[in-house]
């Protein structure tokens, strides 16, 4: 018997910086919840932080994620051409990305139906986990749920500024160590993917 699916379609960024502080931004243009973002940050003493735009979305989030600490403020995602700036309360960040990777070609030919399925996921994990580390496309998110994601493209982030609480988090780094917000880390090297991720709520007895 499965539970509830709750599915979001968007973008996820995820990027390092020189100061050890990794950030990864979600950009959900259609989910339950409607049009939303969020970031997820994390200091390098290990303190996971989630900026989230409404109390009921950072309720959500921190079921199905680890968190230390968690911030309401307001979230802007700001898209220009190959262009992000995001502003998330006391972090401000702009990114830049580059032409899509050959790795990005194949997925974008992945029709949505097949994206969206969890025997994509499955079939899709350990070449995920072989290739890039960290990676998971499927797995446990929070207590009795499940989660999967189907990319649908990748591009690399080729240049990255980002202030957190007015101090700058220098140059554009990888993901290193990979982010322990939940069972998976978003791609070592800084990159921007097109996802479809579906949270699988459990019942009660399961």
């Amino acid at each position: 018997m499965t539970g509830e699916r709750l599915r979001f379609d968007g973008w996820i960024a995820g990027v390092g910086t020189s100061s050890g502080t990794r950030l990864v931004v979600g950009h959900w243009p259609r989910s339950p919840f409607g049009a939303f973002s969020d970031v997820m940050v994390e200091h390098p003493d290990g303190e996971r932080v989630l900026l989230a735009p409404s109390r009921r979305i950072a309720d959500f989030v921190a079921a199905t994620y680890r968190f230390d600490r968690i911030e309401v403020v307001p979230v802007t995602v700001t898209v220009a051409g190959d262009t992000w700036r995001v502003e998330a309360g006391p972090l401000c960040l702009r990114l830049r990305t580059g032409r899509r990777s050959a790795l990005g070609l194949l997925l974008s030919a992945v029709p949505a139906p097949l994206a969206r399925s969890p025997f994509w996921a499955a079939l899709c994990d350990v070449p995920a986990r072989l290739l890039m580390p960290g990676v998971r496309t499927l797995g446990r998110a929070g207590p009795g749920r499940r989660e999967w994601y189907g990319a649908r493209d990748l591009r690399p982030v080729v240049a990255a500024d980002a202030v957190l609480d007015g101090v700058g988090l220098g140059v554009l780094a990888p993901l290193d160590p990979p982010v322990a917000f939940g069972f998976g880390s978003a791609p070592r090297g800084p990159s921007l993917v097109r996802v479809t991720t579906t949270v699988e709520l459990g019942t009660a007895g399961r």
